[in-house]
């Protein structure tokens, strides 16, 4: 697996690229985004970590041109402002999960691990899942309701994904962290609800009938009745 990873900071960017050497990970190197975007566009990889705080194109910006670029390799974001006004800001531009500095070594491995299991991982649901006139090809990764393509970010699909092969079950906020995002979150944050508003808006904004309810004191069930 080759890995890029943009961090202006020579000292994190060697460290970081040691320790995945040594956990077998090939990785590249860029200081600023406007090198990483160059990389990324000459170059195959199979996961990007990126700084927020870099020289030129921030990190959020690499995240947004990538995703106009049609890359949908996994991209976690390393950030020192870990609010939830940030970490939604990294969501919204396309990013699949994120790290607060400093972090332990072990934690970004292990969501690197997540993060690539996910993307890489064979999908053995050949069918496609359907609820009411919603949609979702698991192999395409395509959603449709009425016949109308709605585009997701990764972050969306996963999290219908997720809705759909439980649908009619109601899921709690820990299960939605613990299975969209492959690991524990902080519960403080209100991310899970910013998404699932995120998803509404795309899925049931203008179509009936509403499949994403709240059970309150509970979490979230996908029904069409």
């Amino acid at each position: 697996m080759h890995i890029l990873l943009v961090e202006d900071e020579p000292s994190i960017a060697n460290v970081v690229a040691k320790g995945l050497g040594e956990a077998g990970y090939m990785v590249s190197i860029a200081p600023d985004g406007n090198t990483g975007f160059q990389m990324a566009v000459n170059h195959a990889y199979d996961l990007y970590i990126l700084d927020i705080m870099l020289p030129g194109m921030n990190g959020i910006e690499l995240c947004r041109m990538l995703r106009k670029a049609k890359d949908n390799k996994p991209i976690l974001l390393l950030t020192a402002l870990g609010t939830t006004e940030n970490v939604v800001t990294g969501f919204e531009n396309g990013a699949d999960d994120y790290l607060v500095k400093p972090f332990k070594f072990a934690e970004l491995l292990a969501r690197i691990r997540a993060l690539l299991r996910r993307a890489t991982g064979n999908n053995t649901d050949e069918n496609k899942l359907r609820i009411s006139d919603l949609e979702l090809d698991p192999d395409a990764k395509m959603v449709r309701r009425n016949n109308t393509e709605i585009n997701l970010t990764s972050t969306e699909y996963r999290m219908l994904e997720y809705f759909m092969k439980n649908q009619r079950r109601v899921i709690s906020r820990m299960d939605l962290l613990e299975n969209v995002w492959g690991v524990d979150f902080n519960m403080a944050t209100n991310v899970v609800d910013v998404y699932v508003n995120y998803l509404r808006k795309k899925v049931d904004k203008d179509f009936e009938p509403k499949l994403i309810h709240t059970v309150i004191g509970m979490g979230y069930i996908l029904k069409d009745t």
